[in-house]
């Protein structure tokens, strides 16, 4: 095999792995920001729940000066 057909296959090599690098980023980035979605609904949903189970607190301030 010659040096010019290896440096090639070394260099595809080295885009392909670039690449699958590349895909796995998107796909963690992807992951984490579905992450944060669930989240932000569970706390907004949990929130409502409280307020339906305990619709009176938080609802009045006692203020005395």
């Amino acid at each position: 095999m010659d040096i010019a057909a290896m440096s090639t296959m070394l260099s595809q090599g080295k885009v392909m792995q670039q690449a699958s690098i590349s895909v796995m980023k998107m796909a963690m980035n992807s992951a984490e920001n579905s992450g944060q979605m669930i989240k932000e609904l569970a706390d907004t949903n949990t929130k409502m729940m409280e307020m339906s189970v305990n619709p009176h607190i938080g609802g009045n301030i006692d203020i005395r000066l």
